[in-house]
Protein backbone atom coordinates (compact mmCIF):
# COMPACT_ATOMS: atom_id res chain seq x y z
CA UNK A 1 0.00 0.00 0.00
CA UNK A 2 1.38 3.45 -0.73
CA UNK A 3 0.21 7.43 0.08
CA UNK A 4 1.92 10.20 -1.52
CA UNK A 5 2.23 13.95 -0.28
CA UNK A 6 3.55 17.19 -0.68
CA UNK A 7 4.52 17.36 3.31
CA UNK A 8 5.22 14.34 5.45
CA UNK A 9 5.23 15.58 9.39
CA UNK A 10 6.62 13.09 11.32
CA UNK A 11 5.19 13.06 14.84
CA UNK A 12 2.36 14.10 15.69
CA UNK A 13 2.85 16.13 19.10
CA UNK A 14 2.00 19.71 19.57
CA UNK A 15 5.10 21.12 17.54
CA UNK A 16 3.72 18.69 14.63
CA UNK A 17 0.24 18.94 14.34
CA UNK A 18 0.45 22.50 14.96
CA UNK A 19 2.77 22.53 11.81
CA UNK A 20 0.80 20.28 9.82
CA UNK A 21 -2.61 22.23 10.04
CA UNK A 22 -0.85 25.17 8.99
CA UNK A 23 0.79 23.51 5.97
CA UNK A 24 -2.47 22.25 5.40
CA UNK A 25 -3.91 25.97 5.31
CA UNK A 26 -1.13 27.19 2.95
CA UNK A 27 -2.64 24.65 0.28
CA UNK A 28 0.15 21.16 1.01
CA UNK A 29 -1.17 17.77 1.02
CA UNK A 30 -0.28 16.91 4.00
CA UNK A 31 0.62 13.25 6.08
CA UNK A 32 1.05 12.85 9.60
CA UNK A 33 2.61 10.09 11.30
CA UNK A 34 3.35 8.75 14.42
CA UNK A 35 4.22 5.48 16.16
CA UNK A 36 1.27 6.39 18.60
CA UNK A 37 -1.62 8.72 19.24
CA UNK A 38 -2.47 12.23 17.99
CA UNK A 39 -1.09 14.65 20.58
CA UNK A 40 2.66 12.86 21.64
CA UNK A 41 4.04 13.02 24.88
CA UNK A 42 2.83 15.91 25.67
CA UNK A 43 -1.09 15.67 25.11
CA UNK A 44 -0.55 11.67 26.55
CA UNK A 45 1.98 11.22 28.63
CA UNK A 46 3.35 14.53 29.90
CA UNK A 47 1.67 18.49 29.99
CA UNK A 48 -2.15 17.54 30.25
CA UNK A 49 -1.94 14.35 32.54
CA UNK A 50 0.35 15.95 35.09
CA UNK A 51 -1.82 19.60 35.24
CA UNK A 52 -4.97 17.49 35.53
CA UNK A 53 -3.66 15.32 38.38
CA UNK A 54 -1.39 18.71 40.00
CA UNK A 55 -5.37 20.08 39.75
CA UNK A 56 -6.82 17.36 41.68
CA UNK A 57 -3.78 17.08 44.11
CA UNK A 58 -4.07 20.85 45.18
CA UNK A 59 -8.08 20.71 45.40
CA UNK A 60 -7.49 17.50 47.94
CA UNK A 61 -4.94 19.44 50.10
CA UNK A 62 -7.22 22.36 49.97
CA UNK A 63 -10.16 20.24 51.43
CA UNK A 64 -7.58 18.32 53.81
CA UNK A 65 -7.06 21.92 55.49
CA UNK A 66 -10.31 23.14 55.41
CA UNK A 67 -11.45 23.49 59.05
CA UNK A 68 -8.37 25.79 59.13
CA UNK A 69 -10.89 28.54 57.49
CA UNK A 70 -13.74 27.16 58.86
CA UNK A 71 -14.99 24.35 55.89
CA UNK A 72 -15.42 20.79 57.73
CA UNK A 73 -15.12 17.94 55.53
CA UNK A 74 -15.03 14.06 57.32
CA UNK A 75 -13.97 11.14 55.22
CA UNK A 76 -11.59 13.30 52.27
CA UNK A 77 -9.49 10.69 50.86
CA UNK A 78 -8.06 9.46 47.51
CA UNK A 79 -9.42 7.07 45.05
CA UNK A 80 -6.74 6.97 42.93
CA UNK A 81 -8.12 4.48 40.25
CA UNK A 82 -10.94 6.98 39.35
CA UNK A 83 -8.53 9.73 39.73
CA UNK A 84 -6.05 8.27 37.13
CA UNK A 85 -9.36 7.22 34.72
CA UNK A 86 -10.70 11.12 34.94
CA UNK A 87 -7.37 12.21 34.20
CA UNK A 88 -7.20 9.63 30.88
CA UNK A 89 -10.87 11.22 29.95
CA UNK A 90 -9.34 14.67 30.13
CA UNK A 91 -6.36 13.12 27.98
CA UNK A 92 -8.92 11.71 25.61
CA UNK A 93 -11.16 14.64 25.13
CA UNK A 94 -8.17 17.01 24.50
CA UNK A 95 -6.33 14.28 21.79
CA UNK A 96 -9.75 13.29 20.18
CA UNK A 97 -10.27 17.35 19.27
CA UNK A 98 -6.53 17.38 17.66
CA UNK A 99 -7.34 14.83 15.62
CA UNK A 100 -11.02 16.21 14.18
CA UNK A 101 -8.63 19.53 13.56
CA UNK A 102 -6.03 17.38 11.46
CA UNK A 103 -9.30 15.31 9.70
CA UNK A 104 -10.83 19.05 9.12
CA UNK A 105 -8.04 20.53 7.68
CA UNK A 106 -7.86 17.66 5.08
CA UNK A 107 -4.53 15.66 7.19
CA UNK A 108 -4.09 12.58 6.95
CA UNK A 109 -2.62 10.33 10.09
CA UNK A 110 -1.15 7.19 9.95
CA UNK A 111 -0.28 5.59 13.25
CA UNK A 112 2.86 3.17 13.24
CA UNK A 113 6.76 3.28 13.12
CA UNK A 114 8.17 4.79 9.97
CA UNK A 115 11.85 4.60 9.12
CA UNK A 116 13.82 5.69 6.02
CA UNK A 117 14.17 4.09 2.58
CA UNK A 118 15.12 6.34 0.22
CA UNK A 119 15.82 10.42 -0.40
CA UNK A 120 11.92 10.98 -0.29
CA UNK A 121 10.09 7.22 0.70
CA UNK A 122 9.39 6.37 4.43
CA UNK A 123 8.65 2.73 4.65
CA UNK A 124 5.83 2.36 7.75
CA UNK A 125 4.73 -0.32 9.91
CA UNK A 126 0.82 0.15 11.19
CA UNK A 127 -1.01 -2.41 12.65
CA UNK A 128 -2.62 -3.30 9.63
CA UNK A 129 0.83 -3.98 7.31
CA UNK A 130 3.50 -1.58 5.67
CA UNK A 131 2.86 1.42 3.92
CA UNK A 132 5.21 3.70 1.78
CA UNK A 133 5.17 7.02 1.93
CA UNK A 134 6.11 9.03 -0.62
CA UNK A 135 6.64 12.96 -0.28
CA UNK A 136 8.45 16.51 -1.68
CA UNK A 137 9.59 17.65 1.95
CA UNK A 138 9.30 16.01 5.29
CA UNK A 139 9.15 17.88 8.81
CA UNK A 140 10.70 15.67 11.79
CA UNK A 141 9.02 16.63 15.31
CA UNK A 142 9.94 13.24 17.34
CA UNK A 143 9.91 14.70 20.06
CA UNK A 144 12.39 12.91 23.52
CA UNK A 145 11.94 10.28 25.61
CA UNK A 146 13.10 9.69 29.22
CA UNK A 147 16.80 9.26 29.86
CA UNK A 148 17.96 6.03 30.81
CA UNK A 149 20.02 6.30 33.60
CA UNK A 150 22.76 3.62 34.60
CA UNK A 151 21.95 1.12 37.59
CA UNK A 152 18.05 2.41 37.57
CA UNK A 153 16.86 0.00 35.23
CA UNK A 154 12.77 1.01 34.82
CA UNK A 155 9.90 -1.75 35.85
CA UNK A 156 7.12 0.64 36.14
CA UNK A 157 7.06 -0.98 39.52
CA UNK A 158 9.42 0.12 42.08
CA UNK A 159 11.35 2.08 39.34
CA UNK A 160 9.39 4.35 37.14
CA UNK A 161 9.63 6.80 34.82
CA UNK A 162 7.54 9.31 34.03
CA UNK A 163 5.00 7.77 31.90
CA UNK A 164 4.91 5.49 34.68
CA UNK A 165 4.30 7.79 37.79
CA UNK A 166 1.35 9.04 35.97
CA UNK A 167 -0.16 5.86 35.89
CA UNK A 168 0.02 4.56 39.28
CA UNK A 169 -2.68 3.01 41.02
CA UNK A 170 -1.97 3.08 44.58
CA UNK A 171 -0.39 5.45 46.46
CA UNK A 172 3.42 4.96 48.28
CA UNK A 173 4.13 5.80 50.91
CA UNK A 174 7.64 7.57 50.12
CA UNK A 175 8.85 8.75 46.63
CA UNK A 176 12.27 9.98 45.19
CA UNK A 177 12.38 12.03 42.16
CA UNK A 178 15.52 11.90 40.56
CA UNK A 179 15.82 15.49 38.73
CA UNK A 180 14.87 18.52 39.68
CA UNK A 181 13.37 19.58 36.47
CA UNK A 182 10.03 20.34 35.83
CA UNK A 183 8.89 16.82 35.10
CA UNK A 184 10.31 15.52 38.56
CA UNK A 185 9.04 18.80 40.70
CA UNK A 186 5.10 18.25 38.64
CA UNK A 187 5.50 14.74 39.28
CA UNK A 188 6.37 15.54 43.42
CA UNK A 189 4.26 18.25 43.61
CA UNK A 190 1.39 16.15 42.57
CA UNK A 191 1.84 13.20 45.42
CA UNK A 192 3.15 15.34 47.87
CA UNK A 193 -0.32 17.53 48.22
CA UNK A 194 -1.75 13.51 48.54
CA UNK A 195 0.18 12.75 50.98
CA UNK A 196 3.21 10.79 50.24
CA UNK A 197 6.24 11.86 51.29
CA UNK A 198 8.49 12.49 48.33
CA UNK A 199 12.20 13.82 48.35
CA UNK A 200 13.35 15.46 45.02
CA UNK A 201 17.49 14.74 44.08
CA UNK A 202 18.99 16.83 41.72
CA UNK A 203 22.89 16.57 40.28
CA UNK A 204 22.65 20.65 39.60
CA UNK A 205 23.56 23.31 41.92
CA UNK A 206 19.64 24.07 41.78
CA UNK A 207 16.21 22.90 40.99
CA UNK A 208 14.77 23.64 37.24
CA UNK A 209 17.99 24.16 35.87
CA UNK A 210 18.48 24.02 31.99
CA UNK A 211 19.98 27.66 31.19
CA UNK A 212 16.90 29.39 33.47
CA UNK A 213 18.13 32.40 34.88
CA UNK A 214 18.65 31.47 38.96
CA UNK A 215 17.34 34.47 41.60
CA UNK A 216 20.34 35.36 44.50
CA UNK A 217 19.02 35.83 47.82
CA UNK A 218 18.46 39.77 47.41
CA UNK A 219 15.92 39.27 44.70
CA UNK A 220 13.67 36.39 46.23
Amino acid sequence: MSNSADVVVLGAGPAGYVCAIRLAQLGKKVTVIDRAEVGGVCLNRGCIPSKALIYAGGLYEKISHGTEIGIEVEGAKINLPKLMKWKESVVQKLTGGVASLLKANGCQFIAGDAKFTGPKILEVKTASGIQQVTFNQIVIATGSRPAALPGFEVDQKQILDSTGALSLQKLPKSMLCIGGGYIGLELGMFYAKVGVKVTVVEAGPGLLGGGRPRFNQSSR
